[in-house]
């Protein structure tokens, strides 16, 4: 039976700055190629590994890893607000086999999920319950963060898991490549941000509104170059997607977090995600397929280096 990968950054900022015709029609080819092939592909079940931006998580409890049994997506940035096609059996099953195999995950009956998990599934599917899913949380902002070498046994005790099924499973990964966006840090917080990102669930319209509206301004000033961000790292995202693409778990597993930090920004660590999608996928099918990276491109008006990757195979 057939198993997909697919692998794309996101961005909370593709509707409210354009990067350019030149830039947005390369983008949105790379995004329709991966949607065509998902739609050919008809999953039965996705797994979506994907990061939260203190939208659904918060240092209240600050799992490393969660399996979404039930949950919905919160709606930030015009992204669809609505619940997620979860089976709970399998969810569950999944969750339970992911202990069984060492991996210390979290399950959540009310996962509540942001762009990060929202987009690929607007993107790619059209509609954020279309599809089943069983949605998989990886802290990739609150330090501190696991690595990448336990982000990649997550993905393969998932692989493991999904071989179990008589599904055709896609496994996606959401995440961006070198960013460093605005998000504030604990330790340097005021106090009234700390206190949001330690319990800030379910805030105002009005609050969630500003939120965006900073966000907004701040790439708009990362892109005229007039801000104190750090800058995108094309050179460290290529090498990235290279040894993700050779799957060279040598090097995958060596990248250190502090490393992640100072080539690729705060929110670097999102890459963790495609090497969780990847485990899983070449798990799957017993490493025996091909993945190609089709898109790269650093935008600096989204804040991101932006790309996508995807492979196909039988299972294992």
């Amino acid at each position: 039976m057939d198993v997909l990968l697919q692998c794309l950054s996101h961005t909370p900022l593709m509707q409210y700055i354009s990067p350019g015709d030149a830039v947005r029609d390369r983008n949105t080819q790379a995004l329709a190629q991966l949607k065509t092939q998902l739609q050919d592909f008809d999953p039965e079940l996705i797994f979506l590994f994907g990061p939260d931006h203190y939208n659904g998580f918060f240092y209240d409890l600050m799992p490393a890893f969660c399996v979404g049994v039930a949950g919905e997506t919160v709606g930030d940035f015009d992204t669809e607000k609505g619940r997620l096609n979860i089976p709970a059996d399998i969810a569950r099953a999944c969750a339970g086999s992911l202990l069984e195999q060492g991996i210390d995950v979290a399950i959540s009956h009310r996962m509540q999920v942001d762009h990060g998990f929202a987009q690929p599934l607007q993107l790619l599917a059209g509609a954020v319950g279309r599809h089943a899913v069983v949605p998989i949380f990886l802290n990739c902002v609150a330090e501190p963060m696991t690595t990448c070498w336990r982000a990649r046994l997550l993905g393969e005790a998932v692989g493991r898991y999904a071989a179990t099924l008589q599904r055709r499973c896609a496994f996606i990964g959401s995440g961006g490549l070198s960013h460093n966006p605005p998000v504030p840090q604990l330790d340097d917080a005021p106090a009234d941000v700390a206190e949001r990102l330690i319990a800030g669930r379910n805030p105002s319209a009005e609050a969630r509104q500003a939120r965006q509206q900073r966000t907004i301004a701040a790439a708009r000033e990362f892109a005229r170059g007039t801000t104190g961000l750090r800058p995108l790292n094309p050179a460290w995202d290529r090498q990235f997607l290279d040894t993700l693409a050779a799957w060279n778990v040598e090097r995958l597993d060596a990248m250190q977090n502090a490393a992640i930090t100072e080539h690729g920004g705060n929110s670097a660590h999102e890459i963790k995600t495609w090497i969780a999608a990847n485990a899983a996928f070449r798990r799957a099918t017993g490493g025996r397929a091909q993945v190609s990276v089709h898109y790269y491109e650093p935008i600096p008006e989204w804040i991101s280096g932006f790309g996508t990757m995807s492979g196909r195979g039988l299972r294992g």
